[in-house]
């Protein structure tokens, strides 16, 4: 009998989440420097910073949840796919953990130009995922992994379907 192919341990994770932290930075560095000024309103300075911070939080909490709890490295390491705790809420949750602190963080700027970043990140995660990830672990675990894919989120976290 042959041998399962392995995963890589990080798959695209690092191109996703450095790239969507050099765009949150780029954007954050525009509203700083007054180049997206015109996006900026005092009476949404709290509460986007109060969201932003709940977001930030999340996004810690999804990471712990994912590596910490679910073990994910050991679990790719010994080829299984992962459909609980977490992962029964999100496919990827450590992707979505960047997507969320990120736009946390964009929220605590006060800026309604950049929350055009949030619809980014989830759409480059969406191509991303589809056109890597998903194949090769469609590929890896078959139709366990299609009916996952049908009960379980990409990107957001929420309740089965």
């Amino acid at each position: 009998m042959e041998a399962k192919k392995h995963l890589p341990l990080y798959g695209v994770g690092p191109i996703y989440g450095v790239t969507i932290i050099i765009m949150t930075v780029i954007g954050i560095v525009l509203s700083l420097k007054g180049l997206l000024s015109s996006g900026q309103y005092d009476f949404l300075k709290i509460p986007f910073f109060v969201i932003g911070v709940i977001f930030i939080t999340y996004g810690v909490i999804l990471w712990v949840a994912a590596v910490v709890f679910a073990k994910i490295d050991a679990n790719i390491s010994d080829n299984r796919l992962v459909t609980t705790r977490i992962y029964a809420y999100v496919r990827n949750p450590l992707y979505s953990t960047f997507m969320i602190a990120c736009t946390g963080v964009i929220l605590c700027f006060n800026n309604l130009w950049l929350l055009i970043l949030p619809i980014i990140y989830w759409r480059f995660m969406t191509v991303l995922m589809k056109n890597t990830e998903e194949k090769w672990l469609k590929d890896l675990y078959g139709q366990e992994y299609i009916d996952y894919c049908s009960r379980v989120n990409r990107c957001i976290p929420w309740f089965h379907r």
